[in-house]
C-alpha cells in the first residue's frame, strides 16, 4: 500500500493548479536604438502642423482674392 501511496502523493504535489506569477511590467522606456527614428517622427509631425497652417492661410488668402 505504501508503495503506491508515495508515487500518488508525488504526482499530486507536482500538479500545482495556481497560475504562474506574472512578470513585473516596468515603465517602458524607448529603446536607444530607435531614438533617432522617434525624433524624426516627432519632427515630421511638427513640420506637418506648419504645412497645414500654411495651407490654411493660403486657402484663406485665395478665398479673399476670389471675392
Amino acid at each position: 500500500m505504501i508503495r503506491f501511496l508515495i508515487p500518488v502523493v508525488c504526482l499530486l504535489a507536482a500538479c500545482d493548479t495556481s497560475p504562474p506569477p506574472q512578470p513585473k511590467t516596468e515603465a517602458r522606456q524607448p529603446n536607444p536604438v530607435f531614438e533617432t527614428q522617434i525624433q524624426a517622427v516627432e519632427k515630421a509631425r511638427a513640420v506637418e502642423g506648419q504645412v497645414m497652417d500654411a495651407a490654411e492661410a493660403q486657402k484663406k488668402q485665395m478665398d479673399g482674392t476670389a471675392q
